[in-house]
């Protein structure tokens, strides 16, 4: 129990992040299932879901909630099923734009 007031403070703020953290977290899982289902099921949209999947990565890992590598190993996977899926169609597919953008970096 906290005794001080900057103590009280600290346990309402952690509160709230901890429930901004878990709506968060809570968006980027169904971002991420509507590009895997949508990939899965050879949906037309499949590149706008991926597209926003791997944005809404990017600004996770930016703002800390996920790590910077779990974004990056969850993008590939998704860009490698992207392609996997496109070249079983007919038509051929890209890789998702922005999948790679964290190449190089360090």
């Amino acid at each position: 129990m906290p005794n001080n007031k900057s103590a009280k403070k600290r346990v309402l703020v952690n509160e709230k992040k901890a429930l901004n953290n878990a709506s968060a977290k809570s968006a980027l899982r169904t971002s991420l299932k509507k590009a895997r289902v949508s990939i899965a099921s050879n949906d037309e949209n499949k590149n706008a879901a991926v597209n926003e999947a791997v944005i809404k990565l990017d600004k996770a890992a930016a703002k800390g909630l996920i790590h910077k590598n779990m974004a990056n190993r969850r993008k590939s996977r998704m860009a490698k099923a992207l392609n996997a899926s496109a070249a079983n169609s007919a038509g051929g597919g890209a890789v998702a734009a922005g999948a790679a953008s964290n190449a190089g970096k360090k």
